[in-house]
């Protein structure tokens, strides 16, 4: 039920952007073969992967940091805490928060438990702009080509690299074992 809610929220509010709901429709798919090993976590990595750029859409931009902006869009909206705190601190958030002088923003969002925020980061990683399945670096690379060198975000994804690919690493040692593989 939560999860087809937030579909729903992330379709309108991603539909003027197709790229951005490509991509976090795969975040989702991804999130979904990782959920059955995390039991009950699952249900909000899940919610948090379909939601995860919300902060993107129109209605929801305040600071111009997407991770912070969808988080406390969906906090006024009443959505759980732990999905808010998924939002807030994915992928390269903390570096792009401290480019930006955004911090104490930042924190007003409990940083999530460790092993669900590499789940979220691992989930983003995996999905290309259009919402194509790649591996971690290739996404890294391709988000470094995309923002000029002196840009926040390709600053912050320079300098968080190495421990966002220990992140998506942690993930895939972790993952137990499936029929067929695991894609990514």
């Amino acid at each position: 039920m939560q999860l087809e809610v937030a579909h729903d929220l992330a379709d309108r509010l991603l539909s003027e952007l197709p790229d951005r709901w490509a991509h976090s429709q795969r975040v989702l798919a991804q999130a979904k073969l990782l959920a059955p090993d995390l039991g009950a976590r699952g249900a909000p990595l899940m919610v948090s992967a379909v939601l995860h750029d919300v902060g993107y859409a129109p209605s929801a931009v305040d600071t111009g940091q997407h991770m912070i902006d969808g988080a406390r869009y969906l906090a006024r909206l009443g959505w759980p805490p732990l999905v808010c705190s998924l939002v807030a601190y994915h992928s390269s958030s903390e570096w792009e928060a401290a480019e930006l002088g955004l911090s104490r923003d930042l924190a007003e969002f409990e940083r999530p438990p460790s092993d669900l925020l590499d789940a979220i980061t691992f989930c983003d990683l995996t999905s290309g702009p259009d919402g194509a399945l790649v591996d971690a670096t290739g996404r890294l690379d391709e988000v470094l080509c995309r923002y000029a060198p002196g840009h926040v975000v390709h600053r912050a994804v320079a300098a968080a690299r190495p421990t966002l690919l220990a992140m998506v690493e942690r993930v895939e040692l972790g993952l137990a074992p499936r029929p067929g593989g695991y894609p990514m």
